[in-house]
């Protein structure tokens, strides 16, 4: 037996398993569609980690089966655990009266002018204590596991000052640590200019370069930041200026931008070499060839756009024929308040015109290349982390075409079942 691979987790008899196996970069164009699917799957785990990817015949055959837990996914689906690049999860409070004023024709840009929408939930933030704020989150990203996304990115930007944004930083750096999904935390100071600046957005700026960014560098609260780059809220000089303060404390640049109009956020990306760009919902052709040359991520948030009833998506057929390697994100906020991304993967079909290849593409893979996490997650191929997503039907393409339901039986993270909603299971 000394030759077989030793493992301490088989997934056996799957229908259909989807590797993403591919290249080591984010996928653009064809290689969207290529799920480097196999039938009659299994997949082995050690200690967290893929150690043996392959048919059912293959592995019983290769695999050390007399300490090993085996796991029966007949009539299942395996994908790898799903990634959220882009969350603003961490909030406190809700909005659930400014959804109804948007069902009556009111505006994101009108609600933020009277002080509701991101000024609204600052204010409930600011307020919150750690506690509350670390139970909030914990809630939020159970919640997700459940519908299975097991790598998750969190954004600052509802404290708008110095210690409030250390705060939430704290609060996601503490979830981290305890939660069993993985967390990136994401420098979102520049979400809007907090009423105590309004009209000194300059000022704002240098109190995020002064204060807040060397704090965020000295107790390494943040791998990235983000800026809100669109008119009424932060230009494209005061844009440039903070990202490159902040790839100077060693957080990479990441924006929102295009969202609502083209003010020139992707001549800044490209400048500070964003990782990503997200939103793209008024993105041109010329900036499409741009993002694609540069290889910039794009981030697309079918969501928002949803829940704000707004006719206009991104293209997302147009960034892929450029070349453009997209991503998929729920963009779950108080204006946004979604923690499925299997929810996210219909909206994207209907909404964006994606195909079911596309959208498993673009929320595994793609999305764990837009957090920097490529080489460890979004894949299961062998040496990966052993994230993975066991859902019911025979093949990947009841994903989009089941929505508003958790099509999830069990979540495996780093090797170990967090979920498992099996009847056998739910109904003891």
């Amino acid at each position: 037996m000394t030759d077989k691979i030793r493992a301490d987790l088989l997934v056996i008899n799957a229908n259909q398993m989807c590797t993403l196996r591919g290249p080591k970069r984010p996928r653009v164009r064809e290689e969207l569609r290529h799920l480097g699917t196999v039938p009659k799957a299994a997949v082995a785990m050690e200690r967290g980690k893929i150690v043996a990817v392959g048919s059912t015949e293959e592995l019983k055959n290769k695999v050390d089966r007399r300490f090993v837990e085996i796991l029966d996914a007949s009539g299942m689906t395996i994908l790898p655990g799903f990634v959220d690049p882009h969350t603003h999860a961490l909030f406190y409070g809700s909005r659930e009266d400014e959804f109804a004023m948007k069902v009556q024709g009111a505006t994101y840009m009108e609600i933020l002018r009277d002080g509701g929408g991101i000024q609204r939930t600052m204010v409930a933030t600011r307020n919150a204590t750690k506690q509350q704020l670390t139970s909030t989150l914990r809630q939020r990203l159970s919640n997700m596991l459940r519908y299975g996304t097991t790598t998750v990115e969190v954004k600052s930007g509802y404290g708008l000052n110095t210690k409030d944004e250390l705060k939430m930083l704290e609060v996601i750096k503490e979830v981290d640590r305890k939660h069993p999904m993985t967390v990136v935390p994401t420098f979102l100071g520049a979400h809007i200019v907090p009423p105590e600046f309004r009209g000194r957005a300059d000022d704002y700026v240098a109190l995020m370069i002064d204060d807040m960014l060397p704090k965020i560098e000295e107790r390494k609260l943040a791998k990235y930041c983000d800026v809100f780059c669109e008119k009424e809220v932060f230009d494209t000089v005061q844009s440039k200026r903070l990202l490159a303060k902040a790839k100077e404390h060693g957080l990479a640049p990441k924006m929102h931008i295009d969202e609502i109009e083209d003010i020139g956020g992707v001549g800044i990306a490209v400048d500070v070499g964003a990782t990503s760009v997200d939103h793209l919902i008024v993105t041109s052709a010329s900036n499409m060839t741009c993002l694609a040359e540069k290889g910039i991520l794009g981030v697309l948030l079918p969501g928002t756009p949803y829940v704000m009833m707004n006719d206009k998506h991104p293209n997302a057929r147009a960034l892929i024929e450029h070349g453009v390697p997209v991503a998929l994100g729920t963009d779950m906020s108080p204006n946004c308040w979604t923690e499925s991304m299997q929810m996210v993967s219909s909206l994207a079909c209907t909404q964006l015109r994606m195909t079911p290849e596309e959208v498993i593409t673009a929320s595994t893979i793609n999305a764990a290349y837009a957090i920097g996490l490529g080489d460890k997650v979004g894949s299961i191929e062998v040496g990966k982390q052993g994230d993975l997503v066991l859902m019911d039907g025979p093949n990947y393409m009841h994903l989009p075409y089941r929505f508003g339901t958790n099509l999830v039986k069990l979540v495996i993270k780093a090797g170990k079942i967090l979920v498992d909603r099996r009847p056998e299971y739910e109904e003891r």
